[in-house]
């Protein structure tokens, strides 16, 4: 041996695989000569070990990233635009771990307002029957209608719905399940129903949804598609 105190130096790069991103750190060997190189080298380390820590927070993958709490849940869909009647309605709502309704986001304008004072439900009862039902919408009046009304788009494009955690008084919901549900009128008797759960404790990420369809019809399929919801 020569006197020489062995060093090394590190070196950290980020690599990607797929989409898993990783802190990736190398060696390198050399020697120290003085007590003042040793000295030097002991600050270098603490200098890359502060730099490795920071890249490996900004390598973090992004599901770590999202793992903050939900304060809202999200769902949305593509909407091709139909012709003809007997089309073109949805609602989109909210039921606890006891089914009841405690928030709906939306409902197209002819299921809830109808035309010359009645419903649409009323005389059409293929619109968005399960939501009319879990809803009690005979027992809603006119002032809470309009509150969840909204009109059927006229142009297709994505529609985005988002629940806050709060209820149709704006008060915040106790913590807990719920379910959040799309019901989408395809053509009179074909009606296809989304739904998915989740609790409010939860953190960001993907609500799995399950869908049944009452009956086929090939013309009409593709009205609703694409349905997403997820906890923000």
């Amino acid at each position: 041996m020569d006197g020489r105190v062995p060093k090394f130096e590190l070196e950290f790069a980020i690599s990607t695989i797929g989409s898993v991103r990783r802190v990736v750190v190398f060696k390198q060997f050399g020697y120290l000569r003085t007590q003042q190189d040793n000295q030097i080298c002991f600050y270098m380390k603490i200098r890359i070990i502060l730099m490795a820590v920071l890249a490996a927070i900004v390598a973090m993958p992004a599901s770590a990233q999202r793992s903050k709490k939900a304060s809202a849940v999200e769902l949305s869909f593509n909407y091709q635009k139909q012709s003809g009647a007997g089309s073109n309605q949805w609602a989109v709502w909210v039921e606890n771990s006891e089914g009841k309704v405690v928030r709906t986001l939306t409902v197209t304008s002819f299921t809830s307002k109808g035309r010359g004072g009645r419903r649409g439900y009323t005389f059409r009862p293929t619109c968005t029957p399960t939501w009319v039902k879990n809803a009690k919408a005979e027992e809603m009046s006119d002032e809470q209608i309009d509150a969840v009304t909204g009109a059927t788009p006229s142009q297709s494009g994505i529609q985005t719905y988002t629940w806050d955690f709060k209820d149709a008084d704006g008060k915040e919901v106790p913590a807990g399940d719920y379910k959040i549900y799309l019901e989408a009128t395809l053509y009179f008797n074909s009606i296809i129903l989304y739904s998915g759960s989740f609790s409010t404790k939860d953190k960001a990420g993907d609500i799995a949804l399950t869908s049944t369809l009452t009956e086929e019809d090939e013309a009409h399929k593709n009205m609703i598609t694409e349905v997403k919801a997820a906890l923000k």
